[in-house]
């Protein structure tokens, strides 16, 4: 069976490639916060806009890859469940956290999880990768708690030191779990792009039934239901297949350090768009929090480098 195989050769076309996806993931948590914000759409109400509008988008692939009897749709509720559950606690996050906040949160989050997921499942980390991880934890800890006078500065919400809001953060926390058991349970598809389509068209039943049984705000504008649709349309649905066409031509690290980039993109977008402020709290986690996720990173890809020299040099 032959799975539709998109080959980018061109360095010029990659790193647009790339450019797009950071942008794209960024996107996500400055429309969503956009619209919360302002109340031109409900949580409940912008998520099932943003699944619908992502099923929608990427019906063509999945229609046309059973046609080709490319791939099946017995498997994948899983991770339907599991996008639904990022999907979500992503718009609930976003009532009243900070769009740069938020992203460093989420991502903190998926870190610290996927790596917990591989111990449980009997993988070692290195000295360097228990580092990374007790990094990342601190940043994550530091961001959530309460004012924390660091470097004598004064405790003053003026410059960025009080907490987010607490249900809030937990909201971003389970969406950060959910994306990552969403990732370990889908990579090993052979067919990422109908994956993603499947994915979808599974998770939108459930955003309807969370429409109508979840106790919604009622708020639906034209403005917040184009904000939703773009975000599911275009920088869900079609970023994530443009993230996995780019996979086949990069490296690990460089992917690993372009969505290191999304909060920073995110924050910077929350900036021009939303008027919020890059603080001393969400630059000082940033630091923590990004820093550790990039050690764990290069520890692993160093492994793999030596793993890969070790077996040439045996041959």
């Amino acid at each position: 069976m032959k799975h539709w195989k998109i080959v980018v050769v061109s360095p010029y076309r990659t790193a647009l490639l790339s450019f797009m996806c950071l942008v794209a993931f960024a996107a996500n948590s400055v429309l969503c916060r956009l619209a919360l914000k302002n109340q031109e759409i409900g949580a409940i109400e912008f998520t099932f806009v943003r699944v619908l509008s992502g099923s929608i988008a990427l019906f063509p692939i999945f229609f046309i890859s059973l046609r080709r009897g490319e791939a099946s749709i017995k498997s994948g509720y899983k991770q339907a469940l599991a996008l639904f559950g990022y999907a979500i606690f992503f718009s609930l996050a976003y009532v009243r956290l900070e769009t740069g906040t938020g992203a460093l949160i989420l991502f903190g989050s998926v870190q610290i999880t996927m790596i917990g997921i591989s111990i449980l499942r009997g993988n070692r980390l290195s000295i360097t990768e228990w580092i990374g991880l007790i990094i990342t934890f601190s940043g994550v800890i530091y961001l959530l708690a309460p004012n924390l006078n660091i470097l004598g500065l004064e405790s003053q919400s003026s410059i960025g030191l009080a907490p987010p809001p607490l249900v809030a953060s937990l909201f971003m926390l389970a969406s950060g779990i959910s994306w990552s058991f969403y990732s370990v349970w889908g990579q090993n598809a052979s067919n990422p792009s109908f994956a993603t389509a499947r994915n979808f068209l599974l998770s939108a039943p459930l955003a309807l039934l969370g429409l109508l049984f979840l106790q919604g705000e009622g708020l639906w504008t034209v403005k917040g239901v184009m904000l939703a649709a773009t975000s599911g349309a275009v920088t869900s649905g079609l970023g994530y297949l443009t993230w996995y066409v780019l996979l086949k031509n990069i490296s690990l690290s460089t992917a690993a350090l372009l969505q290191l980039s999304v909060p920073m993109v995110a924050a910077l977008g929350g900036v021009l768009l939303l008027g919020e402020l890059i603080t001393v709290k969400i630059i000082l986690s940033s630091l923590l929090i990004l820093g550790g996720i990039f050690l764990s990173i290069w520890a692993k890809v160093n492994m793999r480098k030596q793993a890969s020299q070790n077996l040439s040099s045996k041959g």
